[in-house]
């Protein structure tokens, strides 16, 4: 008669070390990482990867906000006792609904890169490379895009959605220059793979382009390299940072913006 209860509060208990500590499910309820993740997709979160590397340039974080990013979703579901009690449950074992301040962006820059925008072919820049962002969808209008550059500060990491039309992200925050950034401890993991709906089902692949912007651009064919005698142009002073941002994304069960 003890061995059903007894195995039921073994799988919860496996369940929330699961969830806790290495991987966790995020349901996708808005716009901001289309086409890459799409409204009602249902991505598994790696909890574990970061305990022993940094993250990456290109690779989709979910993370806790900073108390100047606002909540992208208001939660205005039934809030009696029985819908309450359904939705604790689906928490503990990773079903759960998102929690304000949880959002599911892509890493662009990392501690010391420099980033801004546009370059000649109105790109993201990154230490000085246009970035090939073959994710991008429904981008700003190319007069909406300019702002930096700036340098991402010591542990914190430059993020935006692929849906830079809809996404508010990093650009929306950078009245300082720093506020936008969000701090490596408040990411929560990587994103790894799409589980549902199974026609959706695949990796969360990382452009390799977005590797390789480590060192500053390559000079145009003919232009030799700065001697003593021939020093190098100083970068010019960072533009002003444009507020450009509209709505963003969010999710529940847990979800993300």
């Amino acid at each position: 008669m003890l061995e059903v209860p007894l195995l039921i509060v073994i799988a919860l208990g496996l369940s929330l070390f699961v969830r806790t500590f290495l991987l966790e499910s995020f349901y996708i309820p808005s716009g901001s990482m289309e086409q890459t993740l799409l409204i009602g997709d249902r991505v598994v979160v790696n909890k574990l990867v970061y305990d022993f590397r940094d993250p990456r340039r290109g690779e989709i974080v979910v993370f806790r906000g900073t108390d100047s990013w606002a909540p992208e979703q208001q939660d205005s579901r039934n809030a009696n006792a029985l819908s309450v009690a359904v939705r604790g449950v689906g928490k503990l074992i990773g079903f759960g609904p998102p929690g304000e301040k949880d959002f599911v962006k892509r890493v662009i820059g990392l501690p010391g890169d420099v980033v801004g925008c546009c370059d000649s072919a109105g790109r993201f820049t990154v230490n000085g490379h246009g970035l090939t962002e073959p994710y991008i969808f429904d981008n700003n209008p190319l007069e909406q895009r300019s702002f930096g550059p700036i340098t991402v500060p010591k542990d914190r990491l430059f993020v935006m959605g692929d849906h830079r039309g809809r996404s508010k992200d990093s650009r929306a925050y950078l009245a300082d220059g720093v506020s936008g950034t969000i701090p490596r401890q408040n990411v929560i993991g990587r994103a790894f793979v799409k589980v549902w709906p199974v026609t959706h089902w695949g990796t969360v692949p990382v452009p390799s382009a977005l590797g390789s912007v480590d060192g500053p651009p390559a000079r145009p064919k003919g232009q030799g390299a700065a001697s003593d005698n021939q020093p190098a142009v100083a970068q010019p002073p960072p533009l002003a940072v444009h507020a450009m941002m509209q709505r963003s994304w969010r999710w529940p069960r847990r979800g993300l913006p």
